[in-house]
């Protein structure tokens, strides 16, 4: 029996380095995205607070259609970041799923080379103590680091 845990992938220092090269692309791909959606943000603010600064002094028709172009705006907001929510959980999807599926081969692997029968994640299960020499986690992730360079492929969306 041996124990791993599996937050420990995510490190970005001591890792899976496949994980964050994979997360890195991810994120690239959709900067251009976030950068729309801030900019988009910034305008919103800077034309709430031009109606709350004029709304005393400008013409009601001036203050009623930039209360339309803001509520426009608003909306088109919030289209656009379920829109952009739901593309980049589906990419995520599509991007970590290859890794999950080699990472759990690698342990399978692992553990049949060194005859282990049963691994615990301690990151998914309530541990209430486990002795230090069960814990496989560095030993795993040196290894499967070694055998999959960070380099590897992302499949194209």
């Amino acid at each position: 029996m041996a124990m791993i845990y599996s937050d420990a992938f995510l490190d970005p220092k001591t890792g899976i380095a496949r994980f964050n090269s994979l997360l890195g692309t991810l994120n690239r791909e959709f900067q251009p995205r976030q950068n729309e959606l801030q900019a988009l943000q910034t305008k919103i603010t800077t034309l709430g607070k031009e109606i709350d600064d004029t709304q005393n002094v400008a013409a009601p028709d001036s203050i009623r259609q930039k209360r339309d172009q803001l509520t426009q705006m608003q909306t088109e907001f919030k289209r656009k970041g379920e829109d952009a929510e739901a593309a980049y959980t589906k990419r995520r999807q599509e991007i970590f799923t290859p890794l999950q599926q080699d990472i759990g081969k690698a342990l399978e692997a692992f553990a049949k080379a060194r005859g282990i029968t049963v691994i615990v994640d301690g990151s998914q299960v309530p541990v209430v103590y486990a002795a230090d020499s069960i814990d496989i986690t560095r030993a795993f992730i040196a290894e499967f680091n070694s055998k999959n360079p960070a380099t590897a492929s992302v499949p194209q969306p």
